[in-house]
């Protein structure tokens, strides 16, 4: 279904300031006389000016996927609507890439109006951002046409054979893309090549990809710089910033650094073929799996805490992902051996409160 003109009003709120924060958009018809798509999402603690534009940056996002051309915006939030309507200036560090991810959105329609409207005239957004904020599912995605509702899977629901309830940390984990080392097919760890021109057009498709599905809370990702540029260009997209922890970081390859497979087993024989089979051995000079297994435990837990309940970007590389998936899979070390995954390919691991976890995707590369 597609509609020439839309209403979008949103809203969010944060119990707190900053506090536990979510966010709730509804697309009307031009009348108002029927709601064509919701959207709503607990973001985890953030503020309510964050909580706003991010209402903001949903509505006009589920207007775009509608096929509208004129959209119509009404919000309480005197601070966003002045802002996008360009006579406040945006000053506050928080509020400059979500403004520019809305700004975006924007562009793409024909034309844009900002209202501001009395609270009492967004009761629709203002139940949404409630529900998100009360731990309701999350609707990512949906709208309702002739009295039926199409939705994607909510960030909350539980995978069902495993058991685990509650609010899963949802991480779609995103490999960089391609460096001149990974042309070469060479052991490319602590090294900080850039990207290629095609791996930064990779970056742009996954990240294409990534904001059209929109309701990410976050971009984490290695502070390494191809992991970086990769997820920059997610960030951009998202209209959120890059958060980086160091413990995404690649393999220390040690000595085999900047060497082939083959280069690698002629120099070390016997060592490169015990590390094939050995989590616990490590490259000259480098870091075992094992050790690798312990910190990405770490970064889960981190990221979990961090962003409990929230659909997040992980941009890293082959071993943390691999490990993290392991890790979903409660599955042994042959995973690290046996799994492929692709340049700038997607995957996606859900890791509940209770301690359950479940696989969504792997290695999907349909976006490049």
């Amino acid at each position: 279904m597609t509609a020439d003109r839309v209403v979008v009003e949103a809203d969010g709120g944060s119990r707190g300031n900053p506090g536990p924060a979510g966010y709730g958009a509804v697309v009307f018809d031009a009348d108002r006389g029927r709601v064509l798509a919701e959207r709503r999402e607990f973001l985890g603690v953030a503020t309510n000016n964050v909580a706003e534009y991010r209402g903001l940056i949903a509505g006009l996002t589920a207007a775009r996927d509608l096929g509208a051309h004129e959209v119509d915006v009404r919000m309480d939030s005197k601070l966003v609507v002045e802002q996008m309507s360009g006579r406040w200036k945006v000053k506050h560090a928080d509020m400059i890439p979500l403004a520019q991810r809305a700004r975006e959105l924007a562009a793409s329609f024909a034309r844009v109006s900002y209202t501001w409207i009395p609270r009492s005239e967004n009761s629709h957004a203002d139940r949404l951002a409630n529900e998100a904020m009360d731990g309701e599912d999350a609707i990512t995605s949906g709208r309702v046409d002739d009295g039926a509702r199409e939705s994607a899977t909510p960030a909350a629901a539980a995978p069902g054979w495993t058991g685990a309830i509650g609010a899963p940390t949802r991480m779609l984990l995103l490999r960089h893309g391609q460096t001149e080392l990974s042309v070469e097919r060479r052991y490319s760890g602590r090294g900080n090549p850039p990207l290629t021109e095609y791996g930064r057009a990779q970056a742009r498709a996954a990240a294409d990809r990534i904001a059209a599905k929109g309701a990410v809370a976050a971009v984490v990702s290695s502070p390494l710089g191809r992991a970086r540029e990769t997820a920059e260009a997610a960030a951009r997209a998202l209209g959120v910033p890059v958060d980086v922890h160091d413990g995404l970081i690649e393999t220390d390859f040690g000595k085999w650094e900047g060497l082939t497979f083959a280069e690698a087993a002629q120099r070390d024989p016997d060592l490169h073929r015990r590390w094939l089979s050995d989590t616990a051995v490590r490259p000259p000079a480098g870091e075992s799996f094992d050790e690798v297994r312990a910190r990405i435990e770490s970064v889960r837990a981190d990221l979990t805490a961090a962003y409990a309940g929230s659909n997040i970007v992980v941009v890293t590389h082959v071993t943390p992902i691999k490990t993290l998936l392991q890790l979903a899979l409660d599955v042994g070390p042959s995973l690290l051996y046996r799994l492929h995954l692709d340049l700038a390919s997607l995957s996606i691991a859900e890791f509940y409160p209770d301690g359950g976890s479940s696989v969504r995707l792997v290695n999907d590369t349909s976006h490049l």
